[in-house]
């Protein structure tokens, strides 16, 4: 379990993040959803050790996390972050590897390799593995980084907008992935997403905020309301159940 404890985040003197306590459930998918500058993404990167808090305190099972060093952490966390480049010309299968750092320190063991080939086969990449980054389609790509992400074989996965770029198609499959990777092998993976639907559709939890701080926290179900969506994004939201999932109905909404 993650839990933040009057979390705050000031950037020179501006508050960006108000006083957030909340806890986030092991062996779930949990959403930050919320407007553009709602401070998901900054609350993200403070659990992900990226910035420090200006306030408050977050524990990793108990533990806060500042006091874990960093390759402990690497061993119990992996981060993708919104923005996913490399300056080198790597293939998939070399940048997959580098998940192994934690463990190899750049000497990949057998069990290194066998986990980066379980994590191409789980992200069905393993027939172009020896392709390089730029030769592939975004889909392709954010796949790989993903992958990368597997092999790390951590218990907590930190996601800022996975989805960020990708068509229909490939969003699907990536959050279907991640879907698999909680339900078969128990992760922890707490995403920033935009797309309330997809949120809805494969998270188990949600956690909404506005202007920096939380204004609610729940199931899916409990989310997943007129009123409550309405409230976090400031404009008429018609919740319909449609194949078993709650889907938004926002797209010709008045404001």
């Amino acid at each position: 379990m993650i839990k933040l404890s009057n979390i705050t985040k000031f950037y020179d003197k501006q508050e960006v993040v108000k006083d957030v306590s909340l806890e986030i459930e092991k062996g779930k998918i949990t959403a930050l959803v919320g407007e553009n500058g709602a401070g998901k993404s900054t609350v993200l990167a403070m659990i992900a050790r990226f910035m420090k808090e200006s306030k408050g305190e977050i524990l990793l099972e108990g533990t806060p996390i500042r006091s874990i060093k960093d390759l402990e952490m690497a061993k119990k966390m992996a981060v993708l972050k919104q923005m996913n480049a490399t300056s080198l010309r790597l293939t998939i299968r070399e940048l997959v590897e580098l998940g192994r750092f934690p463990y190899s320190l750049g000497r990949l063991t057998q069990a290194d390799h066998d986990k980066v080939d379980e994590a191409l086969e789980y992200l069905t990449l393993h027939n172009i593995q020896h392709q390089y980054l730029d030769e592939i389609s975004g889909g392709q790509r954010q796949r790989a980084f993903i992958a990368m992400v597997v092999a790390q074989d951590t218990d907590y996965i930190m996601l800022d907008e996975p989805l960020n770029n990708l068509d229909m198609r490939n969003s699907v499959n990536i959050m279907k992935v991640l879907r698999k990777l909680t339900d078969e092998l128990g992760k922890t993976i707490v995403m920033v997403i935009h797309d309330i639907n997809f949120a809805s559709a494969y998270a188990d939890n949600m956690i909404a905020m506005k202007a920096g701080r939380l204004i609610r926290s729940g199931t899916v179900d409990e989310m997943m309301t007129d009123e409550c969506l309405s409230k976090i994004f400031g404009m008429n939201c018609n919740v319909q159940d449609v194949c078993g999932d709650k889907v938004c109905i926002y797209y010709k909404s008045v404001v």
